[in-house]
């Protein structure tokens, strides 16, 4: 993973998969977004690769971003549509879906894990960033 910073969108993976969701047909983001989400909460038990969680980190900020007290999107990486005060709508079964990536990009056999373990200041910083997104995921679940 070419990592530049601990934030959702700052690693060569998150960037590509930005780039793209800005390329993409507007109607068509939601897609993306839900793919990358999917393939990881779906993953299973096996050795989830780091760049499946880079992407489903990044796509889970996208989705916290546009919900009630989401954090803002300012990283220059972010997907360009956002940065320009665009918007995506973000059906109600894609905050649950996100928060099952993250629990699975968090959880044991997660490269993304492991390489951040290797660094215990930049894993706490790391893990505060996935923190910051789910919060406005989970009261989003339990909103509606």
């Amino acid at each position: 993973m070419g990592a530049w910073d601990v934030g959702p969108f700052d690693n060569d993976i998150a960037a590509d998969f930005c780039g793209e969701l800005t390329e993409a047909p507007a109607d068509e983001r939601i897609l993306h977004v839900r793919r990358a989400l999917t393939t990881v909460a779906d993953h299973g038990d096996g050795y989830l690769d780091s760049d499946f969680a880079s992407e489903a980190i990044a796509a889970a900020a996208v989705v916290a971003s546009q919900l009630p007290g989401g954090p803002a999107v300012t990283s220059p990486y972010a997907p360009a549509f956002l940065l320009a005060g665009g918007g995506l709508d973000i059906p109600a079964d894609v905050p649950p879906l996100a928060l099952r990536a993250l629990d699975r990009v968090t959880g044991d056999d997660s490269e993304w894990r492991s390489l951040w373990e290797e660094s215990p200041a930049l894993h706490e910083r790391a893990l505060a960033e996935v923190r910051r997104i789910r919060a406005p995921l989970a009261r989003a679940c339990t909103a509606g």
